[in-house]
């Protein structure tokens, strides 16, 4: 049976008040058990970029690594993580982005890509953009190319997408 991305959305769990009252947090790990859910998602992205040169996938932590690596995978392009800080062990990048309250930052090798690849970046919520803008700031330091970004879900009210000018092709499979 083919499933449908409303077949996707109905294995998303909603749990409110997490993690804090007036939120609504959308559980993946409910449509990741499920092979035919997880399998309908894999072969979802890949056919939006089937016709993309990829030469990377990175998977942005901890979430994007699940979605980003059967999607390398099926790409024939190779993985790369996008790492919060003090996490990979060789000389790395680092992106600075705000959150609610403060700072955050993410990290990628500095030999993550070839100068002139093609890079994917792969994440499973695109809410506020914060973290997705940081990981385009990070492919363009390695001196590779964006060619995309692609997101389990988005929350289209936080108008995150519209810090992504950088990327050429956003796609979301699930929107709320």
């Amino acid at each position: 049976m083919i499933q449908t991305i409303e077949d996707v959305k109905s294995k998303i769990r909603a749990v409110p008040d997490f993690p804090k009252p007036g939120i609504i947090f959308r559980d993946i790990t409910t449509a990741f058990k499920d092979a035919k859910t997880l399998q309908t998602m894999i072969d979802y992205f890949c056919e939006q970029f089937k016709d993309t040169k990829i030469d990377y996938v990175a998977g942005i932590e901890s979430r994007g690594f699940i979605l980003g690596m059967p999607i390398a995978y099926k790409l024939n392009a190779g993985f790369v993580p996008i790492r919060k800080p003090n996490k990979l062990p060789a000389a790395t990048y680092s992106q600075e982005y705000e959150l609610e309250y403060g700072t955050d930052k993410i990290e990628v090798h500095q030999d993550a890509f070839e100068q002139g690849s093609n890079v994917l970046i792969v994440d499973d919520l695109l809410a506020t953009g914060g973290t997705a803008e940081a990981a385009c700031k990070l492919v363009k330091k390695t001196g590779a190319n964006l060619v995309g970004i692609a997101f389990l879900i988005e929350l289209t009210d936080l108008n995150g997408r519209e810090k992504l000018t950088d990327a050429p092709q956003i796609i979301s499979m699930l929107k709320y």
